[in-house]
C-alpha cells in the first residue's frame, strides 16, 4: 500500500468505534488492498529493473552495449538483441500477465459489499471504503472484511462460528464470542451508532494465533484476546448475523501481513552452476586476453604491411591500443559460450517436470479427490538427492484417525478381552462389542470389547462417572445438529474426537457450549455447567483444563495432558495410583497407543475468586501478558487427584512399511521427529520397519542434565567405534578435518544401529557444547527418533543436520507443529490429512499420503536429476563446441575478430537450430522405466552421491567441446585449403566454408551419441562395480 506520508512506525493500536475523524490523525491504513506489483505507467521501467537485476540479463545487456561501439564489435548489434529481446519479453509477458490476474483478484475483493453503520444507519459500502473503527454488519456465508471485534451476534452470549479455510486451510468450523457488555447491544442500530468504546492493542502483525487489546468503555476495561477477534478472510457459518468493530483494515490486517515472501530454496546444481558460470566467464577473459595479445603481436610484426594498402598513415594505429579493442571485440564474439537460453531452458524443463508430478495419476488419493501437486518449480533435481528425511509420526506415518481403544481409570485398566481361561487375547471377530443401542444418541461406528466398563457405570461407580465427565467437559469441540437431527462433532483434534465420542457412548454426551457454559447429557438427564475458565492447550505446557461450577455448587477443575507434565502437578497422596497409572501407561505405549492422562481438583471458592481476579488484571495486561497467565495457569494446575489415564490408536498408513524399506534400500537415513511418548514411537518405528529386531543395537538416551546426556553419548559412541577413537570433550569445533573425518569413520561402520532421544534430552543434546557429539552419533546411525519433541526442536535438528553434514535434506509433515522443519529442510513436504492445511500451504511438494514419498523420490525426483544432469552437460558441450571454432579461426584472419559463422545463424543458434532435441531430452529422457526405478531403489544413489554432474563432468563436457570444435574448424579448413576447380579457381570462398562448419556443427551436435550414452553407461557401471545388476 502506498501511502503520501511516511508513518512512523506502529507499537500500539488506538482505535475509537464511530469516530473516523479521531481514527484518521493515526494515518491507519485503509481497507484497500494491493497485491498487484505494477500500473500501467510502472510496469515498463519497475520489470525491466527486476529483469536487469539478475546477473545473466545484466551481462548480455553489457555485451549488447559494446556490439553498439563501432571500434569494437564485428557482429551487429541484432545477434544478442534477438535471444535478449526474446527472453526478456517472454518474461515481462509472463510477468504482466501474473499481475492482471492480481489485478482482477484485488478489484474483485476491493470491490465486495458490505453493510457499515455510517450516520446511525446502514449503509451499503465497498470494502476498499471501510475505515478502521467503522461497525460493520455480517451475516451468514459471508466473508469478512477486515480484522474485527465482534460486539453482537443473532446467538445466545454473543457466540458465532467461523470458519478459517483461507487462512490456515482447515474447515472445521471455531467459535468466537463476544464480550458479555457488547453482546447485549444485539441488532439494536441506535446503541450500536451511540457505542463508543476505545481499544488499545498490539500493532499490527501476522500472528493469527493470538491478539492482546483492551476495551475502555462506560468507565471500565475489558480484557480483549484472540477469541474476541473475526478475522478478515474467514467466513461466518451457522450464524444469523453478527456486528464487529473494524481494528486491523487493508495490508495491516492478519492475512495480509501473512501475505509475506517465504525463502527462497536454491538447488545444489544451481549452487553449482553459477560458480561454473564464474568459471566460464574466467575462461572467456583468458581466450580474450590471448587473442588480443596475438592481434598486438600480429599488428606490430605483419599489420605494417597492411597500411599502405589500407591507406593508413605511420603510427595512426598503436598495437597495444589496437589489442585492447580486439579483446573487447572477443568478448563480445565469444560470449555465447553462456548462452542466455541456457537460463530460459532450465526453466522451461523443470516446469515441464513439475507438471508430470502433478498429472501422475498413480500420485492421486481417490478418497479425498487429492492429487501430488509441485508447489515450485525450482527444486525438482533436488528430489533426487536425498540423503536425509525428518518426518512427523502422527498422520504423516499414521492415519491421524484416533479411535478410543483403552483407559485407566483409578487404577483399572479396561479395554482388554479376555479368554475363556481369563488369560488376555486379541479381539477377534467372537468377540461381541458392547451394545449402545439403549443410548439413542451413540455414535454407531464406535466399538468397545470390554464389557466391565459398561457394569462399572451402571453400579454408579463415582471415579468412572468423574472421568467420563471429564472426557466430555475438557475439550475444545463444536457441536452441531444436522438435517436429521443427528447430533454432529466439529474437533479441533482428531484426539479430542475420538475422547468425546467415547464419553458419548458410555452416557456422558457432550450438547452444547456458550461462552458462559457448557451442557450436557449425563446418563438421561440433561446438566448444565457454568464455565468458569478455560486453560487451553498449547506446545509448551501440553495440558488444557476448564474450571466449572456444577449445579451443587461445586468449582472443579478439570485436566487432562501429557503424562510427563500432569505428574508433575499431582498431589503427594496420588503415590500409589500414580505407579499404577504409569504401569499402564507404559503397557498402552508399547501397543503403539497415543496416551493423556486424566486429572482434577476442588477449588475453594475464595481462593478461585481470588485467582480469577489476578488473572482479569492479567488479561488487562498489554506487556508481559502471556507470562503472567501462564504463572496462574501453573499456580492453579497443581495438587491435583489423578483419574486415569485413555489410550487411542492411530493406525499406520497404508504402505508406509513398504515404502520406508524402500527408502531406506535407496541410502536414505529417515528420522522420525514425534511429540508423542517414547514407549509409543519405539513401537510405531518397529511397526513400520524403521526399526528392527536385526539392529546390532538400539541408544537410548534419556538424560536429565547436561552432564548425563553428554555420558550417554559417550558411552554410545563408545559402544559404536570402539575404545581406540579418540572422544571429543564438548568443546570441538566442526570443521572441515573433523567433517571429512567422520565421513571416513561413518563408511567404516558396520552393522545397523538406531538412537533414541526424548525432549528433554534433546534440549541439552542441541547445546552448542555437546551437539556435535549428538550429530556423530547419529549420523553414524541408520535410524535417530526423536520422542517429546517440540516444533522449534524439530526445526533445530533439521538445521543441525543440514548445516553441518552438508546433505540434501527433506522433512514431511501434516500438521502446524511440523511448519517450522518444513520450511527449514531443503525440501519441505505436506501430507493434507486431518490436521488442516498448514503444512501443506507452508510447503514445496503435497500429496494425501505418505506412500507417494518413495514415487516423488526414486521416480520423479531421480528422472528429474537424470535429465538435468544430462542436459546441462549436453548444453555446455553444444556451446563450447559451437563458441570455440572462432578462437581457432582468430589464429587465421589475423585476430582481427572476424567471425566465422553468418550473424543471423550465431543468434539463432540456441534458441532455434539446437533448441529442440535439448529440451526433448531434459523434459522426456529416461535411462530406465517408473517401474524399475521403483523396483531397484540402488539406482537413487547418483544423485546422492552427486555422480551424474559435477565439476570433473563439467571438465570432461569442456574437453570433449574443444575437441568436436577442433574437429569442426580444421577438417573443413584442410578439405579447402589450397583446392582448385577445373578452370583453376579456387572451389570454395569464405561464405562456403562457414556454410559448411555451421552445417557440420548442427548436424554433430544434434546426432551427438556419446554424451547421452554417457550417463547411463556411468550409472550401469556404478552398480555393476557394486554387485547390482539389472
Amino acid at each position: 500500500m502506498f501511502r503520501s506520508k511516511k508513518k512512523s512506525l506502529e507499537v500500539e493500536r488506538r482505535v475509537k468505534a464511530n469516530d473516523r475523524e479521531y481514527n484518521e490523525k493515526f494515518q491507519y491504513a485503509d481497507n484497500r488492498i494491493h497485491t498487484s506489483k505494477y500500473s500501467i505507467l510502472t510496469f515498463l521501467p519497475i520489470n525491466l529493473f527486476e529483469q536487469f537485476q539478475r546477473v545473466a540479463n545484466a551481462y548480455f545487456l553489457f555485451l549488447l552495449i559494446l556490439q553498439l561501439i563501432p571500434e569494437i564489435s564485428s557482429l551487429t548489434w541484432f545477434t544478442t538483441m534477438v535471444p535478449l529481446v526474446l527472453v526478456i519479453t517472454m518474461t515481462a509477458v509472463k510477468d504482466a500477465t501474473d499481475d492482471y490476474f492480481r489485478h482482477k483478484s484485488d478489484n474483485q475483493v476491493n470491490n465486495r459489499l458490505s453493510e457499515v453503520l455510517i450516520d446511525s444507519k446502514l449503509q451499503n459500502e465497498k470494502w476498499m471504503n471501510v475505515k478502521v473503527g467503522d461497525i460493520i454488519k455480517l451475516e451468514n456465508n459471508q466473508f469478512v472484511a477486515a480484522d474485527l471485534l465482534l460486539l453482537s451476534s443473532s446467538e445466545p452470549h454473543g457466540l458465532c462460528y467461523i470458519e478459517t479455510a483461507e487462512l490456515d486451510g482447515e474447515t472445521n468450523l471455531k467459535v468466537r464470542h463476544a464480550l458479555s457488555v457488547t453482546s447485549e447491544l444485539g441488532a439494536d442500530i441506535s446503541r450500536l451508532a451511540k457505542f463508543d468504546g476505545t481499544v488499545v492493542c498490539e500493532a499490527p502483525n501476522n500472528k493469527l494465533d493470538k491478539f492482546m487489546g483492551v476495551l475502555s468503555w462506560k468507565d471500565s476495561k475489558h480484557s480483549l484476546n484472540n477469541e474476541k477477534i473475526i478475522l478478515r478472510g474467514c467466513i461466518l457459518r451457522n450464524t444469523g448475523w453478527c456486528f464487529g468493530m473494524v481494528i486491523f483494515a487493508g495490508p495491516d490486517t492478519k492475512l495480509m501481513q501473512n501475505s509475506g515472501k517465504t525463502k527462497f530454496k536454491r538447488t545444489s546444481i544451481d549452487r553449482l552452476m553459477n560458480t561454473l558460470v564464474l568459471w566460464i566467464f574466467g575462461f572467456l577473459v583468458c581466450m580474450g586476453i590471448i587473442l588480443a595479445i596475438g592481434n598486438s603481436i600480429w599488428e606490430n610484426q605483419v599489420g605494417d604491411q597492411f597500411r599502405t594498402f589500407l591507406f593508413l598513415n605511420e603510427g595512426e594505429k598503436n598495437s597495444v591500443f589496437s589489442g585492447f579493442l580486439t579483446f573487447w571485440s572477443y568478448i563480445i564474439i565469444l560470449n555465447t559460450v553462456v548462452p542466455i537460453s541456457l537460463y530460459v531452458s532450465v526453466e522451461v524443463i523443470r516446469l515441464g517436470h513439475s507438471y508430470f508430478i502433478n498429472w501422475d495419476r498413480k500420485m492421486y488419493y481417490s478418497g479425498k479427490a487429492t492429487p501430488a501437486e509441485a508447489r515450485t518449480t525450482t527444486l525438482n533435481e533436488e528430489l533426487g538427492q536425498i540423503e536425509y528425511i525428518f518426518s512427523d509420526k502422527t498422520g504423516t506415518l499414521t492415519e491421524n484417525i484416533m479411535t478410543f481403544k483403552k483407559c485407566s481409570i483409578n487404577g483399572k485398566i479396561y479395554g482388554e478381552v479376555d479368554d475363556d481361561i481369563g488369560q488376555k487375547t486379541d479381539v477377534t471377530k467372537k468377540n461381541k462389542p458392547v451394545d449402545f443401542s439403549v443410548n439413542p444418541q451413540a455414535d454407531r461406528t464406535f466399538q468397545f470389547f470390554d464389557h466391565r466398563l459398561m457394569e462399572s457405570i451402571k453400579l454408579g461407580d463415582s471415579k468412572v462417572y468423574e472421568f467420563l465427565r471429564l472426557l466430555a467437559l475438557c475439550h475444545t469441540v463444536m457441536s452441531e445438529e444436522n438435517n436429521a437431527g443427528k447430533l454432529i462433532y466439529q474437533v479441533q483434534s482428531p484426539d479430542e474426537g475420538a475422547l468425546v465420542t467415547a464419553a458419548r457412548n458410555f452416557g456422558f454426551i457432550f450438547k452444547s457450549r456458550t461462552s458462559e457454559t457448557i451442557t450436557i447429557e449425563e446418563l438421561g438427564t440433561l446438566v448444565t455447567y457454568q464455565l468458569l475458565a478455560f486453560l487451553d492447550f498449547n506446545n509448551i505446557r501440553k495440558r488444557m483444563s476448564v474450571i466449572v461450577r456444577n449445579p451443587e455448587g461445586q468449582i472443579k477443575l478439570y485436566s487432562k495432558g501429557a503424562d510427563t507434565i500432569l505428574f508433575e502437578k499431582l498431589h503427594p497422596s496420588n503415590e500409589d495410583l500414580l505407579t499404577l497409572t504409569t504401569d499402564h501407561l507404559n503397557e498402552f505405549a508399547g501397543e503403539g497407543l497415543r496416551t493423556l492422562a486424566i486429572a482434577y481438583r476442588d477449588l475453594d471458592d475464595k481462593y478461585f475468586k481470588e485467582w480469577h481476579k489476578m488473572l482479569e488484571d492479567a488479561n488487562a495486561l498489554i506487556d508481559e501478558r502471556d507470562e503472567r497467565i501462564a504463572g496462574l495457569y501453573e499456580e492453579i494446575e497443581r495438587d491435583l487427584m489423578l483419574l486415569g489415564a485413555t489410550a487411542v490408536e492411530d493406525k499406520l498408513q497404508e504402505g508406509v512399511t513398504e515404502t520406508i524399506t524402500n527408502l531406506s534400500l535407496a541410502n536414505i537415513k529417515i528420522w522420525i521427529l514425534t511429540g508423542d511418548k517414547q514407549e509409543t514411537a519405539i513401537n510405531i518405528g518397529y511397526a513400520c520397519n524403521i526399526l528392527t529386531d536385526d539392529m546390532n543395537d538400539v541408544f537410548i538416551i534419556a538424560g536429565n542434565t547436561a552432564v548425563e546426556v553428554r555420558e550417554e553419548l559417550r558411552k554410545a559412541k563408545e559402544n559404536l567405534f570402539g575404545q581406540n577413537r579418540s572422544f571429543s570433550n564438548g568443546h570441538v569445533v566442526f570443521e572441515k578435518q573433523q567433517l571429512e573425518l567422520d565421513s571416513v569413520v561413518e563408511e567404516t561402520v558396520t552393522g545397523d544401529y538406531a538412537l533414541i532421544i526424548n525432549g528433554h534430552s534433546l534440549a541439552h543434546a542441541l547445546e552448542s557444547d555437546i551437539k556435535d557429539d549428538l550429530l556423530e552419533l547419529a549420523c553414524m546411525c541408520k535410524t535417530v527418533v526423536c520422542c517429546r519433541v517440540t516444533p522449534l526442536q524439530k526445526a533445530q535438528v533439521v538445521e543441525l543436520v543440514k548445516k553441518y553434514r552438508n546433505a540434501v535434506t527433506l522433512a514431511i509433515g501434516d500438521g502446524a507443529n511440523d511448519v517450522s522443519m518444513i520450511k527449514c529442510a531443503h525440501i519441505g513436504v505436506g501430507i493434507s490429512g486431518q490436521e488442516g492445511m498448514q503444512a501443506v500451504l507452508a510447503s514445496d511438494y503435497s500429496f494425501a499420503q505418505f506412500r507417494y514419498l518413495q514415487r516423488l523420490l526414486l521416480v520423479h525426483g531421480r528422472w528429474s536429476y537424470f535429465r538435468m544432469c544430462k542436459f546441462l552437460c549436453y548444453f555446455f558441450y553444444k556451446n563450447f563446441a559451437f563458441t570455440l571454432v572462432h578462437f581457432w579461426f582468430g589464429f587465421f584472419c589475423g585476430f582481427s575478430a572476424q567471425t566465422v559463422y553468418d550473424q543471423w545463424f550465431i543468434a539463432l543458434f540456441n534458441i532455434v537450430y539446437t533448441s529442440l532435441p535439448v529440451l526433448a531430452m531434459g523434459i522426456f529422457d529416461q535411462d530406465v522405466n517408473d517401474q524399475n526405478s521403483m523396483d531397484y531403489p540402488q539406482l537413487y544413489e547418483p544423485g546422492q552421491l552427486n555422480l551424474l554432474f559435477n565439476k570433473r563432468k563439467f571438465f570432461i563436457g569442456m574437453a570433449h567441446g574443444v575437441y568436436t570444435s577442433l574437429a569442426l574448424f580444421f577438417i573443413p579448413y584442410g578439405a579447402f585449403y589450397n583446392v582448385a576447380g577445373e578452370d583453376g579457381q579456387h572451389i570454395a570462398d569464405y561464405q562456403s566454408f562457414a556454410v559448411t562448419m555451421a552445417t557440420s556443427l548442427v548436424i554433430v551436435v544434434s546426432v551427438q551419441a556419446k554424451d547421452l550414452s554417457d550417463l547411463r553407461l556411468d550409472v550401469r557401471a556404478h552398480f555393476q562395480f557394486s554387485g547390482f545388476s539389472f
